[in-house]
């Protein structure tokens, strides 16, 4: 129990550190109040966790300890449904209803489909 905890808290770190630096490079790289770095760490940690689990599939290729380490701790780290639902709650408030529909719309569906994709990307390889 020691040892998957330890795996998922250092794998959090990772993700929380990389979910600073995407969000971070993004309010710096761009001058929209739009949260680009939130939509990406979401869309790319779908995308990673598809991968993850479609690996975990396949029998051998990857370990449960591996497994957890990267879809629990770094991807559970790295998006964040919290700042989802602050930036939501945000736009409400600030009526900006467009930005709603394309930040609710696109982390819904970016994040599906980059799931979708990250396991047709492990069945075509493997």
């Amino acid at each position: 129990m020691l040892r998957t905890i330890l795996l998922i808290g250092s794998g959090g770190f990772i993700g929380s550190v990389m979910r600073y630096l995407v969000q971070y490079y993004m309010e710096k790289s761009l001058t929209s109040t739009f949260p680009w770095g939130t939509l990406i760490a979401n869309v790319a940690g779908s995308f990673i966790i598809g991968i993850v689990f479609a690996l975990a599939e396949k029998g051998n290729l990857m370990s449960a300890e591996w497994r957890i380490f990267l879809a629990v701790g770094v991807c559970g780290g790295f998006t964040t449904f919290s700042a989802f639902a602050y930036n939501n709650f945000t736009m409400i408030n600030e009526k900006a209803w467009s930005s709603l529909f394309l930040n609710t719309g696109g982390n819904l569906f970016l994040g599906i489909l980059a799931v979708y994709l990250g396991i047709i990307l492990i069945r075509l390889i493997f």
